[in-house]
């Protein structure tokens, strides 16, 4: 298959990539490397980037901004930053994808713990995710020509654990090698409207 990886060089998209690579054929997408570059938060962009790759089977997206800080802090600025890139971003990706994706074709994108594990500081990540679990489930329904789509909500990352640890008191990190299982499942899978809930689940 080909395949669209968002987020390439993250964290999460490398160990997705050296999951799905012996396999596919991987097209690498980040916002500031890879086979092409595209800014999820801009709409242009991401029609620039289907006009450029073409038709496709999958696409997976591990990227996605959001604004952590205190509560009575947040301005609509900082709550924009997530609704704009995290969430419509992906929702983005989804929308102009569409007329470019194969049948039986999938879409495979990433939300996280926070909606049903929240934290003081993660509000705007909470709403985001939880906007995002209601698209994926919406949309599996409205897909056409067999096309499905999920969602993989992983917990916090081992190799983050330096740069947001501290945001997640008491929280079981994962290796990032062990959240890319959840986008194999999505990809190399037959299911459709899924939340894959990676190293936690809502019994926690």
């Amino acid at each position: 298959m080909k395949i669209i990886l968002v987020g390439a060089s993250g964290t999460i998209g490398k160990a997705v990539d050296a999951a799905l690579s012996p396999r596919h054929e991987i097209v690498r997408v980040g916002s500031s490397g890879g086979d092409f570059r595209a800014d999820i938060g801009d709409p242009d962009a991401i029609e620039s980037l289907f006009e450029h790759v073409g038709a496709f089977d999958a696409l997976v997206c591990t990227a996605g901004k959001v604004h952590f800080g205190p509560f009575e802090a947040f301005t609509p600025e900082q709550y924009d930053l997530g609704l704009q890139n995290k969430l419509m971003g992906q929702v983005g990706l989804v929308m102009a994808g569409l007329k470019r994706i194969g049948a039986g074709g999938s879409f495979t994108l990433t939300s996280g713990l926070l909606n049903d594990d929240p934290i003081p500081a993660g509000v705007s990540a909470a709403m985001v995710n939880g906007a995002l679990e209601g698209f994926v489930r919406a949309a599996a329904i409205a897909m056409p020509r067999g096309i499905r789509i999920n969602l993989v909500s992983p917990t916090v990352i081992e190799e983050s654990l330096p740069a947001y640890g501290p945001f997640f008191p008491g929280t079981k990190a994962v290796p990032a090698a062990e959240a890319a299982l959840g986008y194999v499942k999505s990809v190399e899978g037959a299911q459709t409207g899924r939340v894959y809930r990676i190293g936690w689940s809502r019994d926690t």
